[in-house]
């Protein structure tokens, strides 16, 4: 499968298997998690022909009403967020119904729809021909309601936010199969909507590409003590992390973080760094289309986010020999092991968790062991060859293997 939109020529032609089509609003630059987990499934399924499918996302529609549309967008976000949220998830979603119907009129009889959020999965299966199946992965925490919450953009419990969590409750039950990238997400989603227990599932973590692949980046970047990639928003609680930095260079430990990424938090995390007398100890870098490739450059990767599923992140730093400390929240005790690759923080005490940052960064023994065991543990756990080919399987088994439980249900 080559990771490109939908060009309008029939890519399918004989396949052994199931063909696969990605479904999601995501535009094809588009930087994170979900991103990099497309980017990683095309990648598996085109060293793994025969296998065929595309990538569909609002922009693969051919309206010329589309770039008007979403640039009216621009003009209403600076006034209302709800309205702002309102207009993303209506108008995403009608030209992604538009693009896949297209798609899915020339797609196989028994094609499966990867789609990566609710949105995208409602659009599959209004416009899914008979026999085509829906799967959905759900990269999002708790509920996509409860992201704009935490992004600021609506208000919990307002009008936008029960319709939001409403739809997730209509559309989820009708999957064809749910792929939870973590069992806290499967009993966060599961808890909230019992129904879905009857709908086959698996849990696979997010699976990470060969460590000789080419970077989509090469551009490097600096070196330094601890690094963390994360965008700037309020969830992941970067503004916690500098207190941690400031906490440890009082007792003289003076460390030098990277961080990589961007967001609406970036200029008050850069005053705060100044604030804290931090300038020259941060290093706001700002977004990297491939973050991974700056890790080994790096001794610790630090993580202070207050609620994850399972961070693309964490995994990768491990991947590259990197010990993390992290806060045991959502999907994060699933990764990390305490004492072996790494360990837990508290997020509301900065002086211990700069006791935690200290142990670990004073002790080169120690530290490079925790690297090893981290490098070994993804590996073993995190390959294309273990989670990547479970989450193929799972794709591509026919109705009646579908029908049933499937790995771990």
């Amino acid at each position: 499968m080559t990771e490109t939109e939908d060009t309008g020529t029939d890519e399918s032609g004989p396949a052994a298997g199931r063909e696969i089509v990605i479904a999601t609003l995501m535009r094809r630059d588009s930087h994170d998690g979900v991103r990099t987990h497309i980017t990683h499934v095309a990648s598996m399924l085109d060293a793994g022909r025969p296998r065929s499918g595309t990538v569909v996302t609002p922009f693969s529609s051919r309206s010329l009403t589309l770039r008007p549309v979403f640039a009216v967008r621009l003009l209403v976000a600076p006034f209302s967020g709800s309205a702002d949220v309102w207009w993303y998830r209506r108008w995403h979603a009608h030209y992604l119904t538009t693009a896949l119907r297209h798609r899915l009129r020339r797609a196989a009889p028994d094609a499966t729809v990867y789609a990566q959020c609710p949105l995208s999965a409602d659009a599959a299966l209004r416009t899914r021909r008979v026999g085509q199946r829906v799967v959905m992965a759900t990269h999002f925490n708790v509920s996509q309601a409860d992201e704009w919450v935490e992004k600021g953009r609506i208000a919990r419990d307002g009008r936008l936010y029960d319709a939001i969590r409403r739809f997730e409750s209509e559309t989820l039950p009708r999957l064809d199969g749910i792929v939870y990238v973590s069992d806290y997400m499967r009993g966060v989603l599961e808890g909230r909507l019992p129904v879905l227990r009857a709908v086959p599932s698996v849990v696979v973590p997010n699976f990470l590409l060969p460590v000789d692949a080419p970077a989509p980046d090469a551009s490097g970047g600096p070196g330094g003590d601890l690094i963390t990639v994360g965008s700037l928003e309020p969830r992941k609680n970067h503004a916690y992390l500098l207190e941690v930095l400031r906490a440890a260079s009082d007792r003289g430990y003076r460390y030098r973080l990277t961080l990589v990424g961007d967001g609406p938090l970036r200029r008050p995390l850069e005053k705060a760094a100044r604030r804290l007398g931090l300038a020259d100890q941060v290093t706001f870098l700002g977004y990297r289309a491939n973050a991974r490739s700056l890790m080994a450059a790096h001794r610790l990767y630090c993580h202070t986010a207050v609620i994850e599923n399972l961070p693309f992140s964490i995994v990768e730093a491990m991947s590259e020999g990197l010990p993390v400390l992290a806060a045991p929240v959502g999907g994060v005790p699933e990764t990390l092991r305490p004492g072996v690759d790494g360990e837990f923080w508290p997020l509301d005490d900065p002086d211990g968790a700069a006791d935690e940052l200290i142990k670990i960064m004073e002790d080169e023994r120690r530290r490079r062991a925790m690297g090893d065991a981290a490098r070994q543990e993804a590996g073993r756990r995190w390959s294309v060859d273990r989670a990547g080919r479970r989450l193929l399987r799972f794709l591509v088994e026919d109705d009646r293997g579908l029908a049933a439980p499937v790995g771990d249900r």
